[in-house]
């Protein structure tokens, strides 16, 4: 029997005598105070916050443990559209604040409400999970793979080469300072059709647009930003940019200060380039960081001197978890036509077997359930980790994490389902 045996599904909370179940609204100061205790944050949670937070929360998909009255774990998920190869979006069940606390590790807590929800999100017909994994060896044990990375620049401005009196572009495009209002109003549309030709990107609702420019606070920690636009000849905004700059003078009394980039959005590389030459000739600027960017973002070639943007981070990013492998497989497009036979084991759930890919020459493609002999054979977590385009079958067959049953499979499925750009999630959540 799997872990998803038929009593599990009659009661998935059943357990040990920690009662795992949705919280009520009046426990939720209570849940907030054990996320905050699972993320070493101060364990106060003000009555404002509750307020601000309590809209979203979807309270029949936030578990919370509890040994008594205590909220000991937290576990929540909400809807979320992760766009595919090719740019159509998949339904996805978005994990977060998943927490156990010091006192009650070790007894299987994480695992009865991971399994809870993923089984609801089965029942939803969502095609995939998702999360941002604090810990990397947690979540491969529940089917998740690591599907994009995230990598954040440090650029020395002075080493750049770029004409210090640069001033704008010059080609009748136009950057401007706007206020958050602005963004608000211009920031969702643009999104959009940025998420439409990403993959790994995901949606932002109207709340997320409220938090990133300061209309919705959680604490006292926020830093009111400058924001800065790129409309091109026709007048169209076609990138936005979010920064925070700091105020250091130096010992010589010269400025030597910092622009943290919080976000930049752009949906064309000339708004991408003008938004960073802009940042690169504000006065006083020395050093700007770029946040987390695509693995392949243009950044650095955009300089003349690319050296002068160093990587200073570099890590996993959005892990997924495929639920349904015949919806993943058909939502997205791939690279080059041809058949593939997989055999996905998948230990901790219901969704592996043995599927047959067709890719045809316009770039769909069918999946069925087959009895056929397999090309391939893998997890289900690393499924996941190719499904997005970002790695190799060839190098996870070299890792040993994928076997070929067929000689010259790897091959195919790189030529099949890797993609030209690097798929990005620029979010958190």
């Amino acid at each position: 029997m799997t872990p998803h045996d038929a009593s599990d599904a009659i009661d998935p909370y059943a357990g040990d005598t920690i009662g795992v179940r949705p919280i009520t609204a009046a426990e939720l100061p209570d849940w907030l105070r054990a996320v905050k205790t699972g993320f070493l944050q101060q364990p106060v949670v003000p009555d404002q916050e509750v307020e601000n937070r309590a809209p979203g929360v979807i309270l029949s998909r936030t578990l919370g443990a509890f040994d008594g009255s205590r909220c000991v774990a937290t576990f929540r998920s909400f809807p979320q559209k992760l766009t595919a190869v090719g740019g159509a979006a998949v339904p996805a069940d978005a994990i977060s604040a998943v927490t156990v606390s010091p006192t009650h590790r070790r007894r299987g807590l994480l695992t009865r409400m991971m399994r809870a929800d993923l089984a609801a999100a089965r029942e939803r017909g969502d095609v995939v999970a998702t999360l941002i994994a604090a810990e990397y060896p947690i979540y491969g044990r529940y089917g998740f793979g690591p599907a994009t990375t995230a990598t954040e620049w440090t650029v020395e401005v002075p080493r750049t080469g770029l004409d210090p009196r640069w001033a704008g572009p010059a080609d009748g495009a136009r950057i401007d300072l706007v206020d958050a209002e602005d963004v608000r109003k211009a920031g969702p549309e643009l999104h959009e059709r940025f998420r439409r030709g990403r993959p790994g990107a995901i949606d932002r609702d109207e709340r997320w647009w409220q938090i990133a420019t300061g209309a919705l606070r959680f604490g006292s920690s926020w830093k009111e930003p400058f924001y800065a636009s790129y409309r091109s000849a026709s007048g169209e905004i076609e990138g936005l940019v979010s920064y925070t700059a700091d105020d250091d003078w130096g010992d010589s009394n010269q400025p030597r200060n910092t622009a943290e980039v919080n976000w930049l959005l752009a949906v064309t590389p000339a708004a991408e380039r003008a938004l960073w030459s802009y940042l690169c000739s504000i006065d006083w600027i020395t050093r700007v960081t770029s946040g987390r960017r695509a693995p392949d973002d243009l950044l650095p070639q955009f300089l003349p001197d690319p050296r002068a943007a160093r990587v200073t981070r570099h890590t996993d990013w959005l892990w997924v978890r495929i639920l349904d492998v015949v919806r993943a497989l058909e939502a997205r497009t791939y690279g080059a036509e041809g058949t593939l036979v997989l055999d996905v084991a998948d230990e901790s759930g219901p969704d592996g077997g043995r599927f047959r890919l067709r890719a045809a020459a316009d770039g769909t493609a069918t999946c069925v359930p087959t009895s056929e002999e397999a090309d391939l054979s893998l997890s289900i977590a690393d499924l996941a980790t190719l499904w997005l385009g970002d790695e190799s079958a060839v190098r996870l067959a070299a890792l040993g994490r994928v076997r070929e049953r067929q000689e010259g499979a790897a091959v195919l499925a790189d030529a099949l389902l890797r993609t030209s750009r690097r798929p990005w999630c620029p979010d958190i959540f």
